[in-house]
């Protein structure tokens, strides 16, 4: 079957009359008809039960109707992207990312997008996820990844993945002989403090209650001076769990609450995509549905 046949079939299942349906399609009504009758034969059976004003489906029309309308969904998307990349040249996108996010769980989003666009210029900015809704809606950012609980009104938020939280510490420390960890174990525990760490805020905006008062020896903005203390043995620190990890790191997930985090991409609702950022979307959007799809064959 082709292209045009599923277009003139689906005319004729809205219409329900081969004249409309034709003069929908810019064709005649011979040429419809005739196309029509090839997918019939093609599918082995009748598709509409033909009466003199008016057409109806048959249970072989009703069955394949659905199947149809996904295939030519499919073909409108792949033309509207490949129109999109033909009308850029030279583009550029403004993409922040949470400076808690690890990249592992994204770069393949942003290498697909490069693959296809040679000519992107992607402007990365890093900043903690409050910084980053308030750059959206300044007009700064075309676009963040954000793993925010909630957005206001005037952003979208569209899914990717979900991550839990863990708590990190450094080889022989009591944490490695349990596979997970409750919250209140970290009562007392030399902590480091990851500064734009939001876990804390995440739990209250939950309104789950604090499980611990934690012993903090040291704070800073730096991922790489807190593992580095982690690894040195000087304490632990909460994290989400795809945070890149220097050697010599363990983790094991927090419970008791159960605490993840969504990281979804979001962009300010109602403002007009350049073309690139159109493209980056819908390619988040597939990415989003398969995390889910591979979510749900796990589990």
């Amino acid at each position: 079957m082709e292209m045009h046949q599923i277009r003139y079939f689906l005319a004729l299942s809205e219409a329900l009359n081969f004249t409309r349906a034709a003069e929908r399609c810019n064709v005649t009504q011979p040429t419809l008809t005739s196309a029509i009758r090839r997918l019939e034969e093609e599918l082995g059976g009748p598709l509409f039960h033909r009466e003199r004003n008016r057409s109806h489906l048959t249970e072989l029309g009703r069955l394949v109707r659905p199947h149809f309308e996904r295939i030519h969904a499919s073909s409108e998307a792949v033309r509207s992207e490949a129109m999109d990349l033909s009308d850029l040249g030279k583009a550029s996108l403004r993409l922040g990312v949470m400076c808690t996010i690890g990249p592992s769980q994204l770069i393949g989003l942003i290498n697909r997008l490069r693959e296809d666009i040679p000519a992107l210029e992607l402007a990365l900015s890093e900043a903690p996820g409050e910084n980053l809704v308030a750059n959206l809606m300044a007009g700064e950012l075309d676009m963040a990844f954000v793993g925010l609980p909630s957005y206001p009104e005037r952003l979208d938020a569209r899914p990717l993945y979900s991550e839990r939280y863990v708590v990190a510490f450094s080889m022989g420390h009591r944490f490695e002989s349990m596979t997970s960890v409750p919250f209140a174990e970290l009562e007392n525990e030399d902590y480091l403090s990851r500064v734009h760490c939001e876990h804390p805020q995440h739990l209250d905006l939950l309104g789950v209650p604090r499980a611990y008062e934690s012993n903090v020896r040291f704070r800073s903005e730096r991922e790489d001076w807190i593992q580095a203390m982690i690894c040195a043995g000087m304490g632990c620190a909460v994290m989400p769990e795809f945070l890149p990890l220097m050697p010599g790191i363990a983790t094991r997930v927090l419970e008791q609450p159960d605490v993840s985090r969504t990281i979804s991409l979001v962009t300010v609702a109602g403002r007009r995509f350049s073309p690139a950022a159109k493209i980056f979307v819908r390619y988040a959007q597939r990415f989003g549905a398969q995390g889910s799809a591979d979510k749900a064959a796990r589990s």
